[in-house]
């Protein structure tokens, strides 16, 4: 708002007015950083560099303290470039500290929220707890005893919580060895002496428990030896029972089986009999076949012999024919005339065109060469094309690692694009390119990053079809835009780049990047990328001017982003700079006009090969019509030569004709009596074929009765086998029973062994324990003792592991008693001398704390009176209730004090603590 500003603050209470963006808060910030202030306790910027007008390398402020007799001029200087300050005492160059320390002398304290309360920071005022406003509080107005004595009560009640712990954890300690020394005095012979004779009896018992637990386990598996036997028995007799029931049924299902194979044998016999005269019926129906195929082919060679003999007469009279046409040419054909000069003519021209078919061939070569050559440049630039493509698949694999949903919209999109009326264009990150990845930035920062992953549509209804399908079906989470009905991609500038050369601007944004036609048209729509300039380091350097003269409301320099808005209130200019972000989706753009050169060559090179393969073509037609016209000059000078021989040749072909004709004459054929001989051998075949159809027609009545017979023992073997059937279903339930009956017998007598051979070993083992001959009885007082214990296996074991763990604890007795004694009653003179000591130091604490506490309180309430009058009052002036009072939870807790803010806004509504949460944000600013 201005470059230099010089304040004189009234005594009391300043106000400073003034509409949005005139400069309230710049004179806050200058007192701020001017007293030695971080520029966090503004809450609006983290370095100083940015306090400093823009367009300004540098900024200064100077302040002016009263204190007698002579006053304080403190002065900072702020670099923009380092965010570095100089610092001035009485405009002599200082260091930070020395300016703190006077500061600090002066109880100025920038970082005290109850003295320095900016409007950024007002939020954070209404959230100190009241332990922390009363600390601010004795640090912005109180003196400097009452904060010095409110430590001073902390420190002393840590100490004292210290010092009573430790007394009562002695004490404890005390009564404890008091008690084992007394425990050890009484008990000291008595017990050594009952402890012995308990661990004997616990070692008694333990040997006993180990000799009767063999014979229990060995009794157990005797029992489950019998057990299984029974079992066994019962399982063998119902197997037998079984199968005594099974046995009527066996027999009926054999004889059926019987029957079957006599029906079997029977069918057989029949079937090989019918199979007997089928194959004669077959015989003579072939016969007969061969019959009939003998007349057929004498009718056919009758019917060669008449066509040969038409044939014949017509090839008589073909000959006649041409035997009269070459008399009447011999008759017409002149004296021969003279053709060498024809000749020579002939042979000239096909001089001509072996000379013209030579440079051809020349010109083939020479154009295949050429093409060649241009085959290999396309496969060059087909290869630097396919590098370009990977470029686009590294940033699909970009767009894949970063937004996985896109991706699989992307290939859904890919293999679906027929559901569309209209183009859709891909994620922008995949369809824009900029013309030199040094401008990436740009784009990345002027376009939103929710923009840069959508896909782009020129169909509103193609849109909500993508998104129905994409968002509703796959529950994907994609965005998508639609390019504008009315195309902006051809939008122009309202000035031409060039006006701004001077500024250090090079290009408008849209000029650095290529895109499809309804990327570029939405991006022009939205974003007016067509009007966005793009600058150096030089435009930065004169920003100032920049924003004055040009009136652009975005520019972008070498490292950042310029907006401009015009104040609704002043019509003043409010701007606005952010640094540019590294470039993330198009640091891996392709060169578009690299590529685009490419193309164009590949397209030249397609022109050529084209243009080569028209030209060859002609040549090629050419060659074909050479070719053809020498072969007709030859057929030509051929027919010329013969001219010449013609009249022989024609005489020498009339007297062969002759010959032939005479021949032909002599080889007549006789038509009627061929006829006469097909008939008769046509009559004798007939008489063979009558005699083979009595003989099938014998052979036919033969096997119907065979067929017969057939039917009736299918229809007997079929009754049979569903007999069987019906049978072996009635049974098998029985049978089922039977098996499985047979499985548990098995399984039982298998059992019934193991048991067997487990038993005689664990007699063995039981016999062993009690020192006992194989065949002496156990002993009456082990049979007596063994009935005093456990009858289980659990039970012994639980019992063996409880006397061991009894009889381990007696160990280790103690000899020293007396030495033991004295050491305890040593150190229990000890403790008591300390504990003597620590009660002594905590009264003189609490002697200490008292004095303390009441002067503190008495400067603390006197003070917190005061504020409670004023608050009460300035509230009471605007018709609304605050109070301020001390808020003690235990007097004897000094760390747990607070100042307690209450306030009542509304006369419906009772006092209320102010919190961050409860009252608005005007009423915690008024507060």
């Amino acid at each position: 708002t201005y470059d230099g500003c010089e304040i004189y603050p009234g005594s009391n209470l300043n106000v400073v007015i003034g509409a949005n963006g005139t400069g309230k808060s710049s004179i806050v910030c200058a007192i701020c950083l001017g007293l030695a202030g971080k520029p966090s306790f503004i809450g609006r910027a983290d370095k100083v560099g940015l306090f400093v007008k823009q367009g300004c390398t540098r900024g200064l402020v100077e302040i002016e303290l009263f204190r007698p007799p002579d006053n304080i001029i403190i002065t900072r200087e702020i670099q923009v470039m380092n965010n570095a300050s100089s610092w001035f005492l009485n405009r002599k160059p200082a260091t930070l500290k020395m300016v703190e320390e006077q500061i600090a002398a002066l109880n100025i304290q920038m970082d005290n929220l109850c003295q320095f309360l900016p409007q950024d920071r007002v939020g954070e005022f209404a959230k100190l707890s009241k332990i922390e406003l009363l600390e601010a509080t004795e640090k912005s107005i109180g003196s400097r005893e009452m904060y010095q004595f409110h430590c001073e009560l902390k420190s002393f009640r840590e100490r004292e919580r210290e010092l009573e712990v430790l007394t009562l954890q002695h004490l404890c300690r005390e009564k404890t060895n008091s008690l084992e020394k007394m425990k050890q005095r009484v008990e000291r012979y008595k017990q050594d002496v009952e402890r012995y004779h308990e661990r004997k009896r616990h070692m008694d018992l333990i040997e006993m428990l180990e000799r009767k637990r063999p014979w229990v386990e060995y009794e157990n598996l005797r029992k489950q030896h019998e057990e299984v036997k029974q079992c066994r028995n019962q399982v063998k007799k119902s197997v037998k029972i079984l199968k005594e029931s099974q046995s009527p049924w066996a027999k009926k299902i054999q004889e059926v089986e019987e029957n079957l194979n006599s029906l079997d044998m029977k069918t057989k016999d029949n079937t090989a009999e019918i199979k007997e005269i089928s194959q004669k019926i077959k015989q003579k129906q072939d016969a007969l076949e061969i019959r009939e195929k003998k007349i057929e082919e004498i009718k056919q060679a009758l019917r060669m012999k008449k066509d040969e003999e038409m044939g014949r007469q017509k090839k008589i009279r073909h000959t006649r024919e041409i035997i009269e046409a070459w008399k009447n040419e011999l008759n017409t054909m002149a004296v021969c005339e003279n053709l060498q000069p024809q000749i020579d003519a002939v042979n000239s021209e096909l001089k001509k065109l072996q000379e013209e078919r030579e440079n051809i061939d020349s010109h083939v070569s020479d154009l295949r060469a050429e093409k060649r050559n241009q085959e290999r440049e396309e496969k060059r630039i087909i290869d630097h094309l396919e590098h370009l493509n990977n470029i686009m698949k590294m940033k699909e694999e970009n767009l894949k690692g970063r937004f996985q949903d896109t991706y699989s919209a992307l290939m859904w999109l890919r293999k679906n694009k027929d559901k569309f009326k209209k183009r859709v264009c891909e994620p922008m990150m995949l369809e824009i390119n900029t013309r030199d990845s040094r401008h990436a930035k740009y784009v990345e920062n002027h376009i939103s990053g929710d923009d840069m992953r959508a896909f782009v549509f020129e169909s509103q209804e193609d849109m909500e079809t993508f998104l129905a399908e994409i968002r509703d079906h796959q529950k994907l989470r994609v965005n998508a835009v639609c390019a504008p009905a009315k195309s902006c991609a051809e939008s122009r500038p309202s000035r031409p780049i060039k006006e701004f050369h001077r500024y250090g601007f090079f290009s408008y944004l849209r000029e650095l990047f290529d895109a499809p036609h309804p990327v570029m048209s939405y991006l022009c729509f939205q974003y007016r990328v067509h009007e966005v300039p793009v600058g150096t380091e030089k435009t930065r350097e004169m920003i100032e001017r920049v924003l004055q003269e040009t009136r652009f409301r975005q520019i972008y320099t070498a490292e950042e982003k310029y907006m401009v808005k015009v104040s609704s209130y002043t019509n003043l200019m409010l701007t606005t700079n952010t640094s540019l972000r590294a470039a993330q989706f198009l640091h891996s753009s392709v060169d578009t006009d690299g590529r685009r050169r490419l193309e164009s060559q590949q397209q030249d090179i397609n022109n050529t090969l084209k243009s080569l393969d028209m030209r060859l073509t002609t040549l090629f037609e050419r060659q074909k019509h050479l070719d053809h016209r020498d072969n007709e000059l030859r057929q030509q000078k051929k027919e010329l030569l013969e001219r010449g021989n013609r009249r022989r040749q024609l005489e020498s072909k009339i007297v062969l004709k002759y010959d032939s004709l005479r021949q032909l004459e002599q080889d007549a054929i006789d038509l009627e009596k061929e006829y006469e001989l097909a008939n008769q051998k046509i009559k004798e075949i007939n008489k063979q074929k009558a005699e083979l159809v009595t003989e099938l027609m014998h052979l036919t009545k033969g096997i119907i009765p065979l067929s017969i017979v057939s039917g009736v023992l299918t229809l007997k073997r079929i009754r049979a086998t569903a007999e069987k059937s019906r049978l072996e279903s009635e049974c098998k339930a029985g049978s089922v029973q039977l098996r499985a009956a047979e499985q548990r017998f098995q399984e039982l007598d298998d059992r019934k062994q193991c048991l067997y051979v487990n038993c005689k070993e664990l007699l063995i083992q039981a016999r062993q324990a009690c020192k006992l001959g194989p065949d002496e009885d156990l002993p009456k007082e082990f049979q007596i003792a063994f009935q005093t214990l456990p009858n289980t296996l659990e039970e012994i074991d639980a019992f063996l592991n409880e006397e061991k763990t009894r009889a381990s604890c007696f160990t280790g007795l103690n000899a020293s008693v007396v030495e033991e004694y004295n050491k305890q009653t040593q150190e229990i003179q000890q403790l008591t001398n300390y504990l003597e000591e620590k009660k002594n130091e905590l009264n003189k604490y609490k002697q200490n704390i008292s004095q303390v506490k009441e002067r503190w309180l008495n400067l603390l309430k006197d003070m917190i009176e005061q504020i409670n009058e004023k608050f009460s009052k300035f509230f009471s002036s605007m018709q609304c209730v605050g109070e301020v009072d001390l808020h003690v939870e235990n007097e004897d807790e000094y760390d747990k004090y607070g100042i307690r803010i209450r306030v009542k806004f509304h006369s419906s509504t009772e006092l209320h603590e102010l919190t961050p949460y409860h009252q608005s944000g005007g009423e915690k600013s008024v507060s």
